[in-house]
């Protein structure tokens, strides 16, 4: 499979990055594309952003920033099995819903959509306006998958990087990739160490 995965400019980078090595763990070809603003929230949130490009160029066959109007994704006789974007930022909703295809990644998304091909939009913001949902209905329409960024805790949690894998892992399901990221409902018993309330509330001994 080919897919094209697209880092914008929201919280969350690392559900991006997580999604491309899973890809390049599982066999997949994958094409990284990432905005400016991405390169921002790395600073932020992530490590030193040229030893993360680094990486991600290391697990892609090809990555673009997204005024890199030259690459063969502003094509659609490029063709890609899916796009995701993870963490899909407002604006870029906005475009692609919009069908504004003034970056890379707008252009990619509405390629994938004009192809039918699936499109995930990893929304990663709360709240949202009464627009944001009107721009989520309408890309919906033209056929993306709308998935908020909204962690389950029934699989049982000890870091952040189960909070990751969970999101992550639902997002291969939805690409038809089979994987086993995180605890699937009704799989095993949970200890006291990965409840979360437990956690959170109850100190040792108690």
């Amino acid at each position: 499979m080919r897919v094209v995965v697209c880092i914008t400019g929201a919280s969350g980078v690392i559900y991006g990055v997580r999604l491309v090595k899973a890809l390049h763990d599982l066999k997949h070809e994958v094409l990284t594309l990432v905005s400016r603003e991405a390169l921002e929230v790395m600073r932020y949130e992530c490590l030193c952003v040229d030893r993360l490009i680094d990486m991600l160029r290391k697990w892609s066959s090809g990555l673009w920033l997204e005024n890199e109007l030259s690459s063969p994704l502003t094509s659609s006789s490029f063709l890609v099995d899916a796009v995701v974007v993870a963490p899909c930022s407002l604006k870029t909703l906005s475009d692609i819903a919009s069908s504004r295809q003034g970056d890379l990644v707008s252009r990619a998304a509405c390629n994938a959509l004009r192809m039918r091909r699936r499109v995930v939009l990893l929304i990663r913001e709360t709240p949202l306006s009464t627009q944001d949902i009107r721009n989520m209905l309408s890309a919906s329409e033209a056929g993306a998958v709308i998935m908020p960024a909204a962690p389950a805790f029934y699989q049982g949690v000890r870091g952040v990087e189960d909070i990751v894998n969970f999101i992550v892992g639902k997002v291969l399901d939805v690409l038809g990739v089979p994987n086993n990221l995180y605890r699937r409902w009704g799989a095993g018993t949970l200890t006291r160490e990965t409840l979360p309330c437990a956690q959170l509330f109850c100190s040792e001994g108690s």
